[in-house]
């Protein structure tokens, strides 16, 4: 039965590793395979088949739920009712509508919207909304956040950005709703929206600064309706029924033990209703109900198959969910408590205990975080020592109880303003820990060096005294020193990383790198943070030379204060110094200016005649190995011209899009005198702008440039002085990837 498991798990995992999917047909006939072999020997083929089958089928019903792509960008009438939560941003209010219905048009099941400036959103209300609606897509950097993998694990079927709406039907039981809303209001010492992400699983009202001190502590699990609070219920309800038996108190006529298993499932069941039931909740609610039923009946069958039974179980409701970072982390997690805690001889005492548990967390969770491309915490075994009795025994008690007496004049109020007041006492001590122990981004590692480090911390979770134990450290020490890319004399890696509507370029040499603007900040959303800061990270880029912002405007220069703050910068020069942040000192673009790294020629040039910003862009030449590379900014015809009675209008064999390929730059005489050989585009995917523009894109076809799009390609990537061709991430196929 073990090996069948195993193999029925293994074949569930395999979707999340497949570049695209098998046809049904094939499927069907795996299916049959299997039930062919399972009378015999073989039935862990068999079991391995079905789990394959399964996962996949479901992946294509997600895929075939998607919008049709003759809606991409068109606004629709639709009807639905608003599910979950909505989440309240900055001007903006997120949510989702399930069945949603238009008149003539298929539509997915479900769908990711925004509204700003909306009126007041309720879960369970339906409303008639104008929405432009668009595939899933999302940025693609390197090891970044997987956006289009997310929506696709919640089969959401489409985004869209509601335009205008009517409201149909108010919400008939909003009670969630109403719970979120008192949580918020209520006198907490100002961390009412920590208890509603502690008590509802709604973390949309923390700050930037709140998620960041989570990060940097590695507590983050803390503040989302985990298993870990739904097991602490549980756990609570059965040890509350066992000490009432054994102080005599529980009935006699009554079996203590079913009732402490049946009551406790009772109780998290009840938990992850009042947190909306997610998939993350359901996975949770899964292993509490596996491990109470071992405990009740099956403990002659060790802990693994409780384990692997969750996991499948998890898996055949939701093939899907091996799609996000967090069901590898928690059962990873569970993992390395049984390996830890199982099967040893002695007995540690119960500090010993806690204290290890930690610190062999910390290790055993660092390789699948490597894997993730996810932030690491070193100081996230000593916060999580403090933070996690603290959450379970100080705050989430009276925060439940207090949800639970609100009716009661100031019962409830007064738990919540106690529990609020010990949630801000923690965030403070966490934010002196933060402070000081920042989360670490780790640089890219090879699948070699990746394994070797894996194996290492296998070993150092082995109890004391297996063979080659002593080998775990070093082993695990590689992660931290990864070999350094070869970069020769004469040749510049060039990245231009995704950052949707803007522009952001990398270029780095044997041993300097100078990044060329900076991407854009809409609201909370600082791609300086989110994407350029943890994309020159994950590349092992530990400081800039110079930053070079070609213009002031937002897509360009938006997310250059997050980089300076966030990593050593040496200069900053700008073609408009004097619009950009004080803090930055940008110095201006000096038209003329050369210099060599490592044998690669940099030049700058400007248009001392431009009358905006856009003509004022600092335009940037690269030559390494007579192969050039030019970067324009947003420069248009009336700068182009006069680019072409300067030094940089020579042959280049790359050239970046001026204004991302609108119609008011790209001039044939650019293009003609440049003679490139391709066409680098940075944009968003269904711009306002309608960049790049049908005329400009002919232009390049007439000429038979070669166009590389960030909206279809994601991050792009060239080794100039090689000749050599570029390289996009979306190369790198996964089937839920357009």
């Amino acid at each position: 039965m073990g090996t069948g498991l195993l193999a029925l798990a293994a074949g569930l995992l395999a979707l999340g590793f497949l570049p695209v999917l098998p046809p049904v047909w094939l499927l069907l006939a795996m299916s049959v395979v299997g039930l062919m072999l399972l009378p015999f020997r073989t039935h862990p083929v068999a079991f391995f088949l079905f789990g394959f089958a399964w996962a996949c089928i479901s992946g294509h019903w997600a895929l075939d739920d998607r919008l049709a792509p003759g809606l991409e960008g068109q606004t629709r009438w639709l009807e639905g009712q608003v599910s979950g939560l909505p989440e309240q941003g900055q001007g903006v209010v997120r949510f989702e509508l399930q069945a949603a219905q238009a008149r003539r048009e298929r539509l997915p099941r479900r769908i990711r919207l925004a509204w700003h400036d909306a009126p007041p959103l309720h879960s369970g209300e339906r409303w008639r909304l104008a929405v432009k609606l668009r595939r899933p897509a999302g940025l693609l950097n390197v090891q970044g956040f997987d956006y289009q993998a997310w929506l696709l694990a919640r089969r959401i079927g489409a985004t869209g950005t509601v335009k205008a709406g009517q409201l149909l039907r108010p919400a008939r039981l909003a009670w969630r709703e109403g719970l979120r809303q008192r949580l918020l209001d209520v006198e907490a010492q100002g961390r009412g929206a920590g208890l509603a992400a502690l008590v509802m699983g709604d973390g949309s009202g923390l700050t930037r600064q709140d998620w960041q001190v989570l990060q940097d502590t590695g507590t983050v699990h803390l503040m989302v309706i985990s298993g870990q609070h739904i097991s602490l219920l549980a756990g609570v309800i059965y040890l509350a029924v066992a000490g009432l038996a054994r102080w005599g108190v529980w009935p006699e006529r009554r079996p203590w033990l079913p009732w402490a298993c049946a009551l406790a499932f009772l109780g998290a069941l009840g938990y992850g209703l009042l947190a909306g039931f997610d998939v993350p909740v359901q996975r949770a609610c899964v292993m509490v109900a596996l491990v109470l039923l071992w405990r009740l009946r099956f403990r002659h069958l060790g802990v693994w198959r409780p384990w692997l039974l969750a996991l499948n179980a998890v898996l055949l409701f939701e093939p899907l969910a091996s799609l996000q970072p967090g069901f590898w982390l928690s059962f990873a997690a569970v993992a390395i408590l049984l390996l830890t805690f199982a099967g040893r001889l002695g007995r540690w005492r119960w500090w010993q205990a806690w204290s290890r548990a930690q610190w062999l967390i910390a290790i055993g969770l660092l390789p699948p975080l490597l894997a993730l491309g996810l932030p690491i915490s070193f100081s996230g075994p000593l916060a999580n020592l403090l933070a996690v009795p603290w959450i379970s025994l100080l705050v989430l008690p009276p925060a439940l109880l207090g949800c639970l007496l609100l009716p009661l004049p100031h019962v409830g109020e007064g738990l919540l303003w106690l529990a609020g007041g010990l949630l801000d006492g923690l965030f403070r001590l966490l934010g002196v820990i933060a402070g000081a122990w920042p989360a670490w981004v780790a640089p890219l590692l090879p699948w070699w060096l990746w394994g070797l480090s894996a194996l290492g911390a296998l070993l150092l979770l082995l109890p004391s005294g297996v063979p080659l134990r002593v080998l775990g450290g070093p082993l695990l020490l590689l992660a931290f020193w990864p070999p350094e890319p070869v970069l020769h004399e004469g040749e510049v890696e060039v990245w231009q990383l995704d950052v949707g509507q803007g522009l952001s370029m990398l270029l780095r040499t044997r041993d300097h790198a100078m990044l060329y603007d900076a991407g854009a900040r809409v609201g909370d959303f600082d791609l300086g943070e989110r994407v350029v800061l943890p994309t020159l990270r994950k590349l092992g880029v530990r400081q800039l030379d110079l930053m070079l912002l070609s213009h002031a405007d937002n897509d360009h220069a938006g997310g250059a204060l997050a980089v300076w703050r966030g990593i050593d910068v040496a200069r900053v020069r700008s073609g408009e110094p004097g619009a950009l942040p004080a803090a930055l000192q940008a110095q201006p673009c000096e038209s003329g200016l050369g210099w060599q790294w490592n044998g690669v020629r940099f030049r700058l040039w400007q248009w001392s005649a431009a009358t905006d910003g856009n003509q004022a862009s600092c335009v940037l030449q690269v030559e390494a190995r007579g192969e050039r590379l030019l970067l324009t900014g947003d420069i248009d015809v009336h700068a182009e011209r006069a680019l072409l009675a300067s030094a940089l209008a020579v042959h280049t064999h790359w050239l970046q899009a001026p204004h991302h390929g609108s119609r008011t730059s790209s001039s044939m005489a650019l293009l003609q005198r440049l003679r490139p050989t391709a066409v680098l585009i940075s944009r968003g995917r269904g711009n306002a702008f309608g960049h790049p523009h049908a005329e400009v894109l002919a232009r390049y076809r007439r000429l038979g440039l070669a166009v590389h799009d960030s909206a279809d390609q994601g991050a792009l990537t060239l080794r100039l002085g090689t000749f050599g061709p570029v390289q996009s991430l979306r190369a790198q196929r996964r089937f839920w990837r357009d």
